[in-house]
């Protein structure tokens, strides 16, 4: 079921020729060389894009968040450690005032120092349209990271307020996102964003040292990193685009790369005979199709959306076709979680109840449902793609429902995406959105999706789900800073996603990447990020 492929020669030329590095540089046990899913190296600046794999190597690695992920173990869900901010606090009198004070003694890589006005003059270069600092590209990046974020200033050096709209107990996770750049650095570029990318200026533990769009970018470790625990071990860090899993695991065994992200299901025992150590673990990541809920769109129809759910062979699509690579999913979240509740659908396979259900609402064999979805061939926790969907299409074939594809690049369909969500003119006609979704905190597991206002571009409703019902939870979480009643809460949401079919639920990624025997030092966090600083080549 999978698509032809091209010979693994000429994949790897197009795809490892260019940014390989010279003979020395490949042979430096100091340079650790990691393949990425994507088709192209995500930008520089700031908040990167590419998604939350652009987030992971290029945004982690140059820059610093206020708050982070605890990336340090594998035996528990990743929680928020401090990050620029030691400390954060909603004030006891106005629960919809924050305060935090930012950590001394932190200097950008261009040797300026971190302070309030610093990270005040950050948000307005994503929040405030009237800032000389404002860029466009950063700001669709965070704004639907931030959505709490009303208001903010730096009271002195050291503290900041952030103002969210009412009362908001989850705005600590979104601080986890926030990435801090220098503005001594943009005052240095003539105020200029192109410039700035050519030598960035963050506070993370890499510095970029060369940056070749679409082949390669390079990073040097950071020596005087504020963090001394995570200075990284190695002295640099390769990133390499390529798109193809195939090619990924093809440059694992050929020694022209340390590191892949998602190797290929089907050689994964070449792999382990050739010394690799193939990793995974518990990721809070769904693979889904999100289902456009516009006038008109036939997913309007609950029966319909339950009968696609219970038409996936989940089951054997991990079987057969990705080599254990995955989890089938029952919802957004994975059973133990706290917020996964009592749903009342169960989401399983059923061809025959499916069958049923399509034929009460109208559909069969004389009016068969035709419907049409958005894909990209590869990118950021899109596991294999094609031949999932190719998959999910046989699947729905068994049952009456005629599947066609929109496939656009990564990056274009994000552009898609959040250019009016399925309502946009250019998306008339797509029924679902292949775009799978990090699950690590309640903003980016639900709130994001379900609340009427994060339609794009303020968020990513892409469906432009309209449910009072999920409204009202939403403000009550975010009223709710007491973390059990809040996990009851988040429950009640995610019952309702299920039981509402709101998505079309299909596996749970499981965080696989392979390395080298060189490779020492990989923590599987239970996160969608992973920490490359501890990571060391033998």
């Amino acid at each position: 079921m999978t698509l032809p492929r091209r010979s693994l020669p000429a994949l790897l030329g197009a795809a490892l020729a260019a940014p390989a590095l010279s003979p020395a540089a490949a042979q430096d046990g100091g340079t650790l060389r990691i393949a990425m899913t994507l088709a192209t190296l995500p930008t520089q600046n700031g908040p990167p894009d590419q998604g939350t794999e652009g987030f992971r190597f290029m945004g982690a690695t140059l820059y610093d968040a206020l708050l982070g992920f605890d990336l340090s173990r594998a035996d528990r869900p990743a929680g928020l450690r401090p990050g620029l901010a030691t400390k954060w606090e909603v004030d006891a009198e106005n629960r919809a005032l924050w305060r935090l004070e930012i950590r001394e003694g932190v200097r950008f890589h261009d040797g300026s120092l971190l302070d309030a006005q610093a990270v005040a003059w950050n948000f307005d270069k994503v929040l405030n349209r009237a800032a000389p600092q404002f860029d466009p590209a950063q700001s669709g990046q965070m704004v639907p990271r931030i959505p709490s974020v009303k208001a903010y200033r730096a009271v002195d050096a050291r503290t900041l307020e952030i103002e969210t709209h009412g009362p908001d107990s989850l705005l600590p996770w979104q601080l986890a996102w926030f990435l801090v750049s220098s503005p001594a650095r943009w005052e240095a570029a003539g105020g200029k964003w192109d410039e700035f990318g050519k030598r960035p200026s963050g506070t993370g533990p890499w510095i970029l040292e060369r940056y070749e769009p679409r082949q390669q970018a390079v990073l040097r470790r950071n020596p005087d990193y504020w963090d001394r625990d995570r200075i990284p071990k190695t002295e640099r860090l390769v990133l390499l685009p390529v798109p193809d899993a195939a090619t990924r695991t093809a440059a694992l065994l050929s020694g022209q790369a340390d590191w892949i992200e998602s190797p290929a299901p089907d050689m994964l025992d070449r792999l382990r005979s050739g010394g690799a150590q193939v990793l995974t673990g518990v990721m809070p990541h769904l693979w889904p199709q999100v289902f456009s809920r516009v006038d008109g769109s036939p997913l309007n129809d609950i029966r319909v959306r339950r009968a696609l759910n219970l038409a996936i062979d989940r089951e054997g699509m991990v079987r057969e076709l990705l080599g254990g690579l995955g989890r089938p999913a029952r919802g957004v979240v994975q059973p133990e979680s706290p917020w996964f509740g009592a749903p009342q659908f169960a989401v399983r396979y059923d061809p025959a109840e499916a069958k049923r259900l399509l034929a009460e609402a109208g559909h069969g064999p004389g009016n068969p449902l035709a419907l049409r979805f958005m894909i990209a061939p590869s990118g950021s926790g899109q596991m294999y793609p094609l031949p999932m969907n190719e998959f999910i299409q046989q699947n729905f074939r068994d049952v009456g429902v005629n599947l066609s594809f929109e496939v656009l690049e990564w990056q274009a369909m994000r552009a898609r995406r959040d250019a009016g969500g399925a309502a946009g003119p250019q998306n008339r006609g797509i029924h679902a959105l292949n775009n799978s979704w990090n699950s690590m905190d309640p903003v980016g597991a639900f709130l994001r999706h379900v609340e009427t206002r994060m339609v794009p571009p303020a968020g990513f409703n892409w469906g432009m789900l309209s449910d009072p019902e999920f409204d009202r939870l939403a403000t009550a979480v975010k009223a709710e800073f007491d973390t059990a009643k809040q996990d009851a809460l988040l429950a009640r949401i995610h019952e309702r996603m299920v039981d509402e079919a709101v998505w079309l639920f299909v596996v749970h990624d499981v965080n696989p990447r392979a390395v080298s025997a060189r490779v020492r030092g990989v923590v599987q966090a239970q996160s969608w990020f992973v920490d490359v600083s501890p990571v060391s080549l033998r």
